[in-house]
Order: C-alpha cells, then sequence, then structure tokens
C-alpha cells in the first residue's frame, strides 16, 4: 500500500500532508493519556504487519490493519500510523520521507471512515457485530487501495494500469483483513469492550 519516493507529482504530496497533518492534529488532541500503552502497542503491530509485503510497481501489498487501529484509537489512529511509517521510512527505507504525507492520509482516513460508518452496528453485538468488523477491516483497505489508486491516477495516465494492478492485487488482503478484524473485534468485545467504545457486558461491569 506504501508508494515509493518519487512517484507521485507535486499538488498530490502536498495534499497528502495537508490531510496527513489535519489528521494528526486532531487526533494528538483527542488521545486519551490511557490511550499511550495501547497506541504503542498498535502503531508496534502495524509496523511489523506492513513490513511484511510484496512490491508491486511503485507501490506494495501487505496487511495494513487500518481498519482495527482506528476501531480502537479513532482519530488517535492518524499519529500511530504516522510514527510507524516514518519509522519504517527512516529506519528501512520503505516508502519515504516526502511521501509520507500521502501514505499516512491514506490508510488512516480510509479506516476511520470505516470505523465510523461500522461503530452503530458493532455497538449491536452478535452476528451484527461480526458483520460489520468484516466490512470494516475488508472496507478500510479496499478505501485505502481506491485512494493510493487515485493518488497514483492523478499524477500522470502512465501509472493507471499501475493504480488498477494495486487495487485488484489487494482483494486477497482485504479477505484477509476483514477475518482478521472479526475475530479481534469479538474477544475484545468479550474481554475488554471499553477498548472498542462499546458499553460494559453485565460480567466485564462486575469485575469493573
Amino acid at each position: 500500500m506504501h508508494i515509493s519516493e518519487g512517484v507521485l507529482a507535486g499538488p498530490v504530496l502536498v495534499a497528502g500532508w495537508a490531510v496527513a497533518a489535519a489528521g494528526i492534529g486532531i487526533g494528538l488532541k483527542k488521545l486519551d493519556e490511557k490511550q499511550l500503552v495501547t497506541a504503542s502497542f498498535l502503531a508496534a503491530a502495524f509496523f511489523v504487519a506492513s513490513l511484511i509485503h510484496v512490491p508491486l510497481g511503485p507501490g506494495n501489498v501487505h496487511l495494513v490493519l487500518n481498519g482495527l487501529l482506528a476501531a480502537i484509537l479513532g482519530w488517535a489512529a492518524f499519529p500511530a500510523i504516522f510514527v510507524s511509517l516514518l519509522l519504517q521510512a527512516v529506519l528501512f527505507q520503505y516508502g519515504g520521507l516526502t511521501i509520507l504525507g500521502v501514505n499516512t492520509a491514506t490508510m488512516a482516513s480510509a479506516g476511520l471512515v470505516c470505523w465510523l460508518a461500522a461503530r452503530p452496528w458493532l455497538a449491536k453485538g452478535g452476528r451484527a457485530r461480526a458483520v460489520a468488523a468484516f466490512c470494516m477491516g475488508f472496507g478500510a483497505v479496499g478505501v485505502a487501495a481506491v485512494l493510493t489508486s487515485a493518488c497514483l491516477a492523478l499524477t500522470g495516465e502512465a501509472l493507471v494500469p499501475t493504480a488498477m494492478l494495486l487495487l485488484a492485487a489487494h482483494l486477497p488482503v482485504m479477505l484477509i483483513e476483514g477475518a482478521v478484524t472479526v475475530a479481534v473485534v469479538q474477544f475484545l468485545a468479550r474481554v475488554q469492550p471499553e477498548l472498542l467504545h462499546l458499553p460494559l457486558s453485565p460480567t466485564a461491569a462486575g469485575r469493573a
């Protein structure tokens, strides 16, 4: 999902940085001190998951976990993803510094939008929660792939075939992310629903 350095046009890079900066600012403002450990853990999970990637033209295919990050962190997914991408760029020259804004914007905003859309159904429990969690994980990667492809297409017509290939290549990843998100959401809903911003179950409330 990362785009490499030197691929995108200047206006696309500027727009990406503008969206990323706004998201990071809001995310830091909304980040609760109690979330710092959770945010650090999820940023590390994102860091590791996206290091295992398959190069594909000017981009690559890998697990993203952006829907899950947004479900737990909300707007704080922006700074968490930004820090992970920054460390990858500095330590492994993966992605790059100039492209950091676009990569952050596409992945974090996609996760946030899908979480906001799925949030009412996540609170319902049962099959509704499972379907919502799958759609959130599946959709977050899909929307990020669409945004990434759009960035490539906006840079020039020569990149349109690569953008379409990148989008198609993420279909298997979307299915995997959907399944992983369901498993994690269902587990957290039983043991720590507050992490998903869900009401406490009677059992969990008794333990609290």
